[in-house]
C-alpha cells in the first residue's frame, strides 16, 4: 500500500511540474503581448471587464475621475528611478464604476490635493487582477511616476517546475532508502 501512495504522490508531483512548464510558455506569450502593447500608438478605452483589462495593460488610455473618494501614498519609484511615494487616487467614474489613478511621485508622503477630472496615462497592473492608470503627465503638482513595465512581471513557472521535479526525486530517494533499510533489517 505504501508503494502505491508514494507512486501516486510522485506522479502527482511530476504532473504539477509539467503543468508549470506549460504555464511558463503561456506566461512568456503574455509577456510578449505586453511588450507589443508598449509600441502601440493608439489609445485604448478605459477597461471595464477582466478581458478588457488584460488587453489594455501597458497601453495609453484616459478616463475622467468624476469623484475622488480618497488619495493615499504608497512606496513607488519616479521615472528617474528615485525611491519615494506614489500618490494613488481611488476614483468613481461618471457611470459609478471605480478606477484607480496613480497621480504621480514625490519624496514626501504628505497628502496631496486633487479634485479629479480628465487624466491620461498608461494602464498598469494594480493588485490581483486589477488595473490602474499611471498618469502621464502627472497630476496634483507631482513628478512623473515610473511607467508600468512588463519586465517587472515575474515568470517563475520554470523554477516552480524544477521544484516539483526535485520534490518527486526526493520522495523517490527517501522511499528507496526506506525500502533498503527495511530489507536489511529483514535479512
Amino acid at each position: 500500500m505504501a508503494t502505491v501512495i508514494v507512486a501516486l504522490a510522485i506522479a502527482a508531483m511530476i504532473v504539477l511540474g509539467m503543468w508549470q512548464i506549460g504555464r511558463a510558455d503561456e506566461k512568456q506569450a503574455q509577456l510578449a503581448r505586453y511588450q507589443r502593447s508598449l509600441t502601440m500608438a493608439s489609445e485604448t478605452q478605459w477597461p471595464r471587464t477582466a478581458q478588457e483589462r488584460e488587453a489594455a495593460l501597458y497601453r495609453r488610455s484616459e478616463l475622467t475621475c468624476a469623484q475622488v473618494r480618497s488619495i493615499d501614498a504608497r512606496a513607488g519609484h519616479s521615472q528617474s528611478g528615485q525611491t519615494g511615494w506614489a500618490h494613488i487616487a481611488q476614483c468613481t467614474l461618471a457611470d459609478g464604476s471605480p478606477a484607480v489613478v496613480a497621480l504621480g511621485w514625490s519624496s514626501d508622503p504628505a497628502a496631496v490635493q486633487w479634485q479629479g477630472g480628465a487624466v491620461a496615462g498608461f494602464v498598469g497592473p494594480s493588485g490581483k487582477n486589477g488595473v490602474r492608470l499611471v498618469a502621464s503627465p502627472p497630476q496634483a503638482g507631482l513628478a512623473q511616476l515610473a511607467a508600468p513595465d512588463p519586465r517587472d512581471v515575474p515568470n517563475n513557472h520554470l523554477s516552480y517546475a524544477v521544484q516539483w521535479f526535485l520534490f518527486a526525486a526526493t520522495a523517490l530517494v527517501i522511499y528507496v532508502l526506506a525500502l533498503r533499510k527495511k530489507w536489511r533489517e529483514a535479512a
